[in-house]
């Protein structure tokens, strides 16, 4: 049997530690799922994720209107290193940088394998058409009416190949 991989897919070859602002940045395969508030359960600690996404997230392009500027503007937005990938539990299970930390493959439909940064829609893995609003559009009252599932599964497309 060959082996198709590409030997020169940093992702398989260097550290988290050690990769590149472009390279660490490119793990990221623009779904959008880490964008969605998210609540934790006081009893439980659980981690539920709502279909609302943050007032930075433009959900027809699935980034950030601000990137730059985003733990300015939204503090508690999270700048992810590789401690976070590694410990932080709302992570979504399809995230690239969780994957790696965790020794996995990117998926086929991740762009840095596919070339294509369609197929992550194409998956049904990113939010776009998923999103019900914007956090500044719902009122506090109303975010745990909005908790889904969705954002923390594989998608069914997404293990097919």
């Amino acid at each position: 049997m060959t082996d198709e991989r590409n030997p020169n897919d940093f992702w398989r070859r260097i550290s988290l530690e050690a990769m590149s602002r472009e390279q660490w940045e490119s793990l990221c395969d623009g779904c959008g799922r880490c964008c969605l508030v998210k609540l934790q359960d006081e009893d439980t600690d659980a981690i539920l994720a709502t279909d609302i996404g943050c007032r930075l997230f433009d959900a027809g392009t699935c980034r950030c209107k601000d990137y730059e500027n985003r733990s300015t503007i939204v503090p508690d937005c999270v700048t992810l290193t590789p401690h976070d990938v590694r410990t932080l539990p709302w992570l979504p299970p399809t995230c690239g940088y969780r994957l790696v930390a965790e020794g996995r493959d990117l998926p086929w439909w991740h762009p840095l394998v596919s070339g294509d940064p369609e197929t992550v829609v194409e998956a049904g893995v990113a939010v776009r058409n998923r999103v019900f609003a914007s956090e500044d559009d719902v009122h506090d009252d109303d975010v745990p009416d909005r908790i889904v599932t969705w954002p923390l599964r594989w998608p069914k497309k997404a293990r097919a190949r």
